[in-house]
């Protein structure tokens, strides 16, 4: 099987509530925007609130392919049942992708990334009508539930096919349009996909993002 985006990936089972002209019908996550930046790509700089999230850590030596399909059925068995209440937890979007070399235990959509080729981490974010005391209890020790405090993400916004290739170059911009700015990078970019496969690609909503601080 050729490698595919992880867009692709979750559009095969988690966002079949979108539809193919980009409209989404699962929650997505508030935030605020605190500053907007020229240049000549567009950038937001947003804050986000205090969110659950479900995580798990695969290893990514394999290829990017192999380990977001690993990590991507992890963490769907989980909202689909696999817990201790066999409740099934509502999908929400985006899809994030986050640096395995992140601080995972302080703990960012779906998130993942892979840290130095050999690990890949991958989050689904808990809808709001969750508390930790509420969550269901995930019965695979792979999957853990972490509490994401709040956080400032530079954003940069693009459509299309959300290929690694496209992901590298527009991390790449995002971190060029910082330079010069008062916002400083304070971690590593990543990647943010919030439709399935299907939409049509001039309408689908990804972005890249990465930690700021002043």
């Amino acid at each position: 099987m050729p490698p595919r985006s992880l867009s692709a990936l979750v559009g095969a089972v988690a966002l079949g509530g979108c539809s193919f002209l980009g409209i989404r019908t699962v929650e997505e996550p508030s935030y605020t925007v605190v500053d907007r930046l020229g240049g000549s790509v567009p950038v937001e700089v947003r804050r986000y609130p205090p969110r659950l999230a479900a995580e798990t850590v695969v290893d990514a030596r394999g290829g990017t392919w192999k380990a977001e399909s690993d990590a991507f059925g992890i963490l769907a068995g989980f909202i689909f049942g696999g817990n201790r209440q066999r409740q099934e937890v509502a999908m929400t979007a985006p899809v994030e992708i986050a640096p395995g070399s992140a601080k995972v235990a302080m703990t960012a959509p779906v998130e993942t990334a892979a840290a130095k080729g050999d690990r890949l981490v991958m989050r689904f974010l808990m809808p709001t009508a969750f508390t930790r005391d509420t969550l269901p209890v995930p019965t695979d020790d792979r999957v853990r539930i972490v509490e994401l405090p709040e956080r400032t993400l530079a954003v940069l916004r693009f459509t299309g096919r959300g290929t690694p290739a496209a992901v590298k170059e527009r991390q790449a911009e995002l971190l060029k349009a910082l330079a010069g700015t008062a916002w400083k990078p304070a971690g590593e970019p990543t990647a943010l996909f919030y439709d399935p496969p299907w939409t049509i690609p001039f309408l689908r909503r990804n972005e890249v993002a990465v930690p700021v601080e002043l």
